[in-house]
Protein backbone atom coordinates (compact mmCIF):
# COMPACT_ATOMS: atom_id res chain seq x y z
CA UNK A 1 0.00 0.00 0.00
CA UNK A 2 1.27 3.35 -0.74
CA UNK A 3 1.60 5.59 1.72
CA UNK A 4 1.65 9.40 1.45
CA UNK A 5 5.39 10.88 1.11
CA UNK A 6 5.15 14.53 0.01
CA UNK A 7 4.68 17.72 1.75
CA UNK A 8 2.27 20.06 0.61
CA UNK A 9 4.70 22.33 -0.86
CA UNK A 10 5.95 19.87 -2.91
CA UNK A 11 2.52 18.89 -4.30
CA UNK A 12 1.99 22.37 -4.89
CA UNK A 13 4.86 22.64 -7.11
CA UNK A 14 4.52 19.67 -8.63
CA UNK A 15 1.03 20.64 -9.53
CA UNK A 16 2.32 23.74 -11.03
CA UNK A 17 4.94 21.96 -13.06
CA UNK A 18 2.65 19.71 -14.29
CA UNK A 19 0.22 22.37 -15.70
CA UNK A 20 2.34 24.20 -17.03
CA UNK A 21 4.13 22.22 -18.90
CA UNK A 22 0.83 20.64 -19.97
CA UNK A 23 -0.50 23.54 -20.98
CA UNK A 24 0.25 26.27 -23.98
CA UNK A 25 3.17 27.67 -21.52
CA UNK A 26 4.91 24.44 -21.82
CA UNK A 27 8.75 24.15 -23.43
CA UNK A 28 9.50 23.61 -27.01
CA UNK A 29 12.18 22.53 -28.30
CA UNK A 30 12.43 22.93 -32.57
CA UNK A 31 15.34 23.37 -35.17
CA UNK A 32 15.33 26.59 -36.67
CA UNK A 33 17.28 26.00 -39.91
CA UNK A 34 18.35 22.60 -41.31
CA UNK A 35 16.69 19.66 -40.29
CA UNK A 36 19.67 17.06 -39.43
CA UNK A 37 17.72 13.86 -39.01
CA UNK A 38 19.65 13.12 -35.19
CA UNK A 39 18.82 16.57 -33.92
CA UNK A 40 15.34 16.69 -34.97
CA UNK A 41 14.73 13.13 -33.51
CA UNK A 42 16.15 14.23 -30.69
CA UNK A 43 14.57 17.28 -30.46
CA UNK A 44 10.49 15.42 -30.81
CA UNK A 45 11.86 13.04 -28.40
CA UNK A 46 12.26 15.92 -26.11
CA UNK A 47 9.23 17.70 -26.30
CA UNK A 48 7.52 13.85 -25.68
CA UNK A 49 9.88 13.86 -22.50
CA UNK A 50 8.14 17.03 -21.47
CA UNK A 51 4.74 15.73 -21.52
CA UNK A 52 5.63 11.97 -20.09
CA UNK A 53 7.21 14.28 -17.29
CA UNK A 54 4.08 16.72 -17.00
CA UNK A 55 2.08 14.11 -16.36
CA UNK A 56 3.77 12.03 -13.55
CA UNK A 57 4.48 15.30 -11.78
CA UNK A 58 0.80 15.84 -12.08
CA UNK A 59 -0.34 12.70 -10.97
CA UNK A 60 1.90 12.57 -8.17
CA UNK A 61 0.87 15.90 -6.64
CA UNK A 62 -2.65 14.32 -6.38
CA UNK A 63 -1.79 11.13 -5.57
CA UNK A 64 0.82 12.49 -2.83
CA UNK A 65 3.51 9.27 -3.40
CA UNK A 66 6.83 9.67 -5.20
CA UNK A 67 8.33 6.24 -6.12
CA UNK A 68 11.63 7.94 -6.08
CA UNK A 69 11.05 9.29 -2.27
CA UNK A 70 10.08 5.85 -1.40
CA UNK A 71 13.70 4.29 -2.79
CA UNK A 72 15.56 6.68 -0.85
CA UNK A 73 13.43 6.54 2.22
CA UNK A 74 12.33 10.65 1.75
CA UNK A 75 8.94 11.87 3.55
CA UNK A 76 8.71 15.43 3.38
CA UNK A 77 4.67 14.54 4.41
CA UNK A 78 5.42 16.37 7.72
CA UNK A 79 6.93 19.69 6.20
Amino acid sequence: MMKQNLGKLDRILRFALGFWWLGPWAPQFSLNGGYLTIWFNLMVLANYAVVVVAWIALIESFAGWCIIHQIFHINNKNQ
